[in-house]
């Protein structure tokens, strides 16, 4: 990306988070790289950590940013807990996961933030079979950087 493609991207970002409170970051499935999505702009605007997902599709990961902004906006998100109803195809919980763990991911929340206090949370979903990292039976691709 060149410096006049950096700008343009980076007024967009700033844009999104004037308009929505947030913006949210794609980067694509490649061969031997897991895929993965996460918002800026959250902390600052709705007092609630950053999102971070790896390993989930474009649609879903935008899915669930919107749907944990709009519930956990101004209110305290559960950490390490199950969470049933935050969309419905699955459950999924939080963890915490220090900044530093992130900077080669993020770099639009550390360019947004610049020398800002953030805060960045992952979220946790099980595999096609139910299972979540934790258990023995897991079985997908997902980085996990919180532990």
């Amino acid at each position: 990306m060149d410096k006049e493609q950096k700008e343009k991207y980076f007024k967009k970002v700033n844009d999104n988070i004037a308009k929505f409170g947030f913006h949210m970051t794609f980067v694509l499935e490649e061969t031997g790289f897991t895929p993965f999505g996460y918002s800026t702009g959250i902390y600052k605007s709705f007092g609630i950590p950053e999102l971070f997902i790896s390993g989930l599709p474009n649609g879903l990961t935008n899915t669930l940013i919107d749907n944990y902004a709009e519930r956990f906006k101004f209110k305290e998100v559960p950490l390490n807990e199950k969470i049933d109803d935050l969309i419905d195809l699955f459950p999924v919980y939080f963890i915490e996961v220090e900044n530093d763990k992130l900077t080669e991911y993020t770099l639009s929340s550390f360019k947004f933030y610049e020398n800002s206090e953030f805060k960045y949370l992952q979220l946790i979903f099980p595999d096609l079979n139910g299972f979540f990292p934790s258990e023995t039976e897991y079985d997908y691709d997902q980085e996990i950087l919180g532990e």
